[in-house]
């Protein structure tokens, strides 16, 4: 395990919002940003967009994400393809993965649904770590907020999994 690298990721699903209430659904885009803790930088960051099987893009999810049906059918990839490019570039387990929240229980409930190996070993949830450096008991916060708290600017748009990976790999060399 290499434990002067974290690969900070983020994903966006297809997303639904009917009656004021949000659904989502299959992964359609993942995005990564790798930080060295030793140099105390940002080393890589990646941008896979991937096909779902089943859902479609909502006109609600292309305002919310800036991601198209358009873009997805052009750019996207199945899953498992954007699997196997994320391990060569980023490694599998032998990397620690973190994210804001539980997406590697999202990521992980998706890939065995689909009969997708699923490679990665050790989760960081950055959000509880936040919350217990910060003595936060019973108050859930957002990235953008946890981060604007420390003084760190937020940069591009938000619901882009390529900026919020970046994003969060800034608070993570804070935090870790």
């Amino acid at each position: 395990m290499n434990y002067n690298r974290v690969v900070c990721f983020d994903l966006e699903m297809c997303c639904w919002n009917e009656n004021g209430k949000g659904t989502t659904g299959e992964i359609i885009e993942i995005g990564l940003a790798e930080v060295d803790l030793y140099k105390q930088e940002i080393v890589k960051r990646a941008q896979y967009y991937v096909k779902p099987e089943q859902d479609e893009i909502s006109p609600f999810c292309t305002e919310l994400t800036g991601i198209s049906a358009r873009k997805i059918e052009k750019q996207g990839r199945p899953l498992e393809a954007v699997m196997k490019s994320m391990i060569k570039n980023f490694g599998g387990a032998n990397k620690i993965y973190a994210s804001w929240g539980r997406d590697d229980v999202i990521f992980r409930n998706e890939c065995r649904d689909k009969g997708i190996d699923f490679p990665f070993v050790e989760f960081v949830n950055l959000a509880t770590l936040y919350r217990m450096q910060h003595r936060l008991k019973d108050k859930r916060i957002g990235h953008r907020a946890a981060q604007e708290a420390v003084n760190i600017e937020w940069e591009g748009r938000q619901h882009s999994g390529y900026t919020d990976a970046y994003n969060l790999a800034k608070l993570a060399l804070v935090m870790l």
